[in-house]
């Protein structure tokens, strides 16, 4: 019997992974305690996941929650996530990954011994797509906001992972997923949650991220529709003080080199040649990343 209080709210957002659906959710359900609801959202797949939602369902009869919706991604089924659960923590569980057997059991204890927390940054276990298997930790994360903020945007070291961070609701007061972007829709969350709640790292592997090669990041047509519209959601003012705000055109500029990058290694020479432009503009300092301008130096020359 479940208590009247949830700490825990899983949510598995489900979007053509009927193959690792059953792994995803098992890893979920085998967790040591009873104070945590799952609850799986079907965001329209076109392949056969609502049948196998369908057996998950004999299977593990009145032990998770499942709807179906239109497709409409990932922000949006997390945002649906956070409004129909009532634990007080979040995790989000790609379908195509699996949490640790001790990861709940981890979180629950590192909760109890950190209660002015509100995000918690474990470590993960990354599989990439030959079986090869790294962790991925972080050892302690820094007690300033600003340099949790700059160590997650622009030193990269800080790596939140859905599945792996816990994040307390009452982050998600006056904050939600960008619905608009169908990829990177979490970097806006994460730093907003970094720059203004307690956050820890707690280094133990929490889940397993399984790597694919044909992933939303790399689909060209989507990179262009989007552009840089991310920077204005990172720095939203409604979420991000005003003394990080002088961070904006630096990742702006870095935004436009990421851009340029996917470009150029298309073979899309005019595009990439403006994202190159666009993140001089930003910050001119963008001109000595040697690897970047040595690219930009190529595509001149040919």
């Amino acid at each position: 019997m479940k208590p009247d209080k949830l700490l825990f709210s899983i949510v598995i957002p489900a979007y053509n992974y009927a193959g690792s659906l059953a792994r995803a959710l098992k890893s979920v359900l085998e967790q040591v305690g009873n104070d945590y609801e799952v609850l799986m959202v079907d965001d329209g797949s076109t392949d056969n996941t609502s049948a196998v939602i369908s057996r998950l369902l004999q299977t593990y009869p009145e032990r998770f929650r499942t709807v179906t919706r239109s497709n409409a991604g990932s922000a949006a089924t997390r945002n649906y996530g956070i409004e129909n659960t009532t634990g007080e923590w979040l995790i989000f569980l790609d379908a195509d990954d699996e949490l640790m057997p001790d990861a709940l059991s981890e979180l629950r204890r590192f909760i109890e011994q950190h209660s002015a927390v509100k995000l918690v940054v474990g470590g993960h276990r990354v599989v990439e797509s030959d079986g090869r298997e790294r962790y991925r930790g972080i050892r302690c994360l820094p007690a300033d906001p600003e340099e949790r903020f700059v160590g997650y945007l622009f030193k990269k070291t800080i790596t939140p992972v859905n599945g792996a961070t816990a994040m307390h609701r009452d982050i998600f007061a006056n904050c939600r997923y960008p619905e608009q972007l169908r990829n990177s829709e979490d970097i806006s969350v994460f730093a907003y949650a970094l720059a203004q709640f307690d956050s820890a790292a707690l280094d133990k592997a929490i889940n397993r991220v399984y790597k694919h090669n044909d992933s939303l990041r790399h689909n060209i047509n989507y990179a262009n529709a989007i552009g840089i519209q991310l920077v204005d959601e990172v720095f939203n003012l409604d979420h991000i003080p005003d003394q990080l705000q002088k961070y904006k055109h630096i990742y702006a500029g870095q935004r436009c080199l990421s851009l340029f990058r996917t470009f150029y290694l298309a073979g899309q020479k005019s595009s990439a040649i403006k994202y190159y432009r666009e993140a001089l503009c930003h910050d001119w300092r963008a001109l000595f990343k040697l690897s970047y301008t040595k690219k930009m130096i190529r595509l001149l020359v040919t």
